[in-house]
C-alpha cells in the first residue's frame, strides 16, 4: 500500500495523475488568469482609459480587461464542459464567496439575495 507521500509515484516517476487534456486546460486557464491579472495591474497603475503608447489600436485598458476576462471565462467553460470540476460546486463556491465578502467591501454592496 502506498503512503500519502508516494501516492503520485508511478514506476519510480512522479505523476500528477492528469491526462494531457486536463493539463492543457489547466495550463490555458493559468495563462489566461495571468494575463487578466496583468490587465488589472495596468488599470490600477494607469486607469481604465489609458492606452498603451506602442499599441494604440489594441484598445484602452478597459477593452483589454474585457478581452482577458472573456478568455478566462472561455478557459473556465472548457474545464466545466470536460467535467474536470463540477458546475454545481463552482456555483456554490461563487455564492459562498459573495456571502463572505459582503462585510469586507467598503465601496459597494453585495446584493442581499447572495447573503441569505
Amino acid at each position: 500500500m502506498q503512503n500519502a507521500n508516494n501516492a503520485n509515484i508511478e514506476n519510480g516517476r512522479f505523476s500528477n495523475g492528469l491526462s494531457d487534456a486536463q493539463a492543457e486546460r489547466l495550463a490555458l486557464l493559468s495563462e489566461e488568469m495571468g494575463e487578466a491579472v496583468q490587465a488589472v495591474g495596468k488599470i490600477l497603475r494607469h486607469g481604465y482609459a489609458s492606452v498603451h503608447p506602442d499599441a494604440p489600436d489594441a484598445g484602452n485598458n478597459r477593452v483589454r480587461l474585457i478581452h482577458e476576462l472573456g478568455d478566462v471565462l472561455a478557459a473556465n467553460q472548457l474545464i466545466k464542459d470536460a467535467g474536470d470540476l463540477g458546475v454545481g460546486e463552482l456555483e456554490l463556491a461563487k455564492l459562498d464567496k459573495l456571502r463572505r465578502i459582503g462585510r469586507y467591501l467598503h465601496h459597494q454592496s453585495v446584493s442581499s439575495c447572495w447573503l441569505t
